[in-house]
């Protein structure tokens, strides 16, 4: 009981500051005007790393509970999935509105002529449907088994993050590559964890006949 409590009134909020401290010292940045001679880029750069962080934490989550037990690590996953979303959103915003000012017609065009743009977006309207499901009403209207079969979705964002990031580099792909090795240790994670319950379920099955 005492560590449900600590879980609520330290560890949760803890875990909210940290997640909203990214864009607090980008905004701090921006009102000091620390940030480099193109702010947009600054801003457009770290949104959408800090959306890639989310989702790995976020798809860590799963993993880090397989592997030490932890049960409680779970308590935290919507939170920071929800920040993955938000950042994604902040990214998103940047794009058309400090970049392209709303000019409806550029982001269009831009969408249907630069690949990066493309699946950039693709993955930003995946997770829309994510977030708005976030909620344990939303899971009681849908039913666990589909909510669990949509929010699947995720695995599909995060492929196309990676490969959004790593079509906007031109040189040093270093970093897209690291985050797409991390996404394929924690989806081959889930890939093992399916293939070890299907046969431990098939032994079962014929144990039984």
């Amino acid at each position: 009981m005492r560590f449900i409590h600590v879980q609520k009134w330290i560890l949760k909020p803890l875990v909210f500051l940290l997640c909203l401290l990214p864009v607090s010292l980008l905004a701090l940045g921006a009102y000091n005007d620390t940030l480099s001679a193109n702010p947009i880029y600054d801003i457009t750069d770290a949104t959408g790393t800090w959306t890639l962080r989310f989702l790995m934490i976020t798809l860590g989550v799963t993993p880090l509970r397989g592997v030490t037990g932890w049960h409680w690590v779970t308590r935290f996953r919507r939170m920071v999935g929800l920040f993955a979303f938000f950042y994604s959103a902040l990214h998103f915003t940047t794009y058309i509105y400090l970049d392209q000012f709303f000019d409806l017609e550029s982001i269009i065009e831009d969408v249907g002529k630069r690949p990066f743009i493309t699946i950039g977006f693709a993955a930003f309207t995946l997770m829309i449907p994510l977030a708005a499901t976030s909620t344990n009403w939303m899971i009681r209207v849908i039913g666990g088994k589909r909510w669990q079969l949509l929010h699947r979705l995720v695995y599909i964002s995060a492929i196309c993050g990676v490969i959004h990031y790593l079509w906007l580099v031109k040189a040093d792909t270093s970093r897209p590559l690291t985050y797409g090795g991390i996404l394929a240790v924690l989806l081959g994670y889930r890939v093992w964890e399916f293939v070890r319950k299907y046969r431990r379920d098939k032994a079962k099955w014929k144990r039984k006949n």
